[in-house]
């Protein structure tokens, strides 16, 4: 983690390591928390052909925010985690509105607004940024929109002259383990 943004963060590790969806509560001391994902839930990740480095993304981020939007951000997180503890597909759709990171961020992704509106648009009902990007996430219910929403992501990158790549896959409940 501190080679590739810089610091040491468990947001990449934790997850491969424990599986699941991860809530990093705490970094000094480390809290690390598994939530549960629910099962008919799908993810679909485009990764833009384009580099993006965790180092330069963090000074985007404004050293101060509203409380409007503190609020507006921690209240979408609080119904983030209760959609996924209700497997309320809606709710987290709902949730997945970013106002701190993703204005700072998406500007650094050709074409970002037009890949998650094809997200949206092929069925997807939730779509951000993963991370400091450039990899782009949507979320869906089953496998044949989980491919259309991938399809349509990528068709939307091509138009603003970018190769991609798109996986599609369920949330590993399991993280590493030893074969």
């Amino acid at each position: 983690e501190t080679v590739a943004s810089g610091l040491a963060h468990a947001d990449n590790i934790a997850p491969a390591l424990l599986g699941g969806i991860i809530l990093i509560r705490s970094y000094d001391p480390l809290d690390v928390l598994q939530l549960p994902a629910p099962r008919e839930l799908r993810c679909v990740i485009l990764h833009p052909a384009i580099e993006i480095r965790t180092s330069d993304t963090r000074g985007k981020l404004p050293e101060s925010i509203r409380l409007k939007d503190a609020l507006s951000q921690v209240g979408n997180f609080g119904a983030l985690v209760a959609g996924l503890l209700r497997e309320d597909y809606d709710l987290i759709g709902r949730s997945l509105h970013d106002v701190i990171a993703e204005p700072c961020r998406s500007p650094l992704i050709p074409g970002f607004a037009q890949i998650k509106q094809a997200a949206l648009d092929a069925g997807a009902f939730g779509c951000s940024i993963s991370g400091s990007g450039p990899s782009i996430f949507a979320f869906c219910t089953n496998d044949d929109t989980a491919i259309a929403i991938g399809k349509a992501m990528q068709n939307a990158c091509a138009a603003h002259g970018v190769e991609s790549k798109y996986y599609c896959s369920r949330i590993n409940p399991v993280g590493a383990v030893r074969v």
